[in-house]
């Protein structure tokens, strides 16, 4: 129970750190709202690691944690909006066994856009919102597939270090 309590802050102290990088990231290709998604590369190795409920929880705290620290409530009403529906998708995609380790970060990137964009049309009242959607898409599919390998990669060889998962 200790290690696994260790290791879980472990995780939620660089997806905290990853985000401050990421805010200080200026990142400017013309398309507001876009990032790398570097937290959820730790929220994948959770996932892949030690399950749904610690990515989960993981999540929630480094939201919660960066968007009081980082940003304001409306910022973290949209990224709890992505990232829940994210988790939510990439733990199905897991399960389903259909997908690599990248293939369920691009679809994590992807619905975090839609649950923002989502978010979006409700407080802003204006469904033309959902026709931004297809360039936050592509760019979470990109920022997916890059946090995708690294993810495999990670997890493959904290597997190695670390032996078996579960008896943490």
């Amino acid at each position: 129970m200790a290690k696994k309590a260790a290791y879980m802050g472990m995780l939620t102290a660089l997806a905290f750190v990853f985000s401050y990088i990421e805010a200080l990231l200026p990142i400017n290709l013309g398309v507001p709202g876009v990032k790398l998604g570097l937290a959820n590369l730790v929220v994948i190795v959770a996932l892949y690691t030690m399950g749904g409920r610690a990515a989960f929880t993981l999540s929630l705290v480094r939201i919660v944690l960066a968007g009081l620290t980082f940003g304001n409530l409306a910022s973290m009403v949209y990224s709890l909006a992505g990232g829940m529906l994210s988790l939510l998708v990439m733990a199905a995609g897991k399960k389903a066994g259909l997908f690599s380790a990248t293939g369920v970060s691009v679809l994590g990137g992807v619905s975090h856009n839609v649950g923002q964009i989502l978010v979006a049309v409700l407080v802003m009242e204006n469904t033309k919102l959902v026709y931004y959607l297809p360039v936050l898409a592509l760019s979470g599919t990109a920022a997916g597939v890059l946090v995708g390998i690294l993810a495999a990669i990670l997890v493959k060889r904290l597997g190695k270090v670390i032996g078996d998962w579960k008896a943490l």
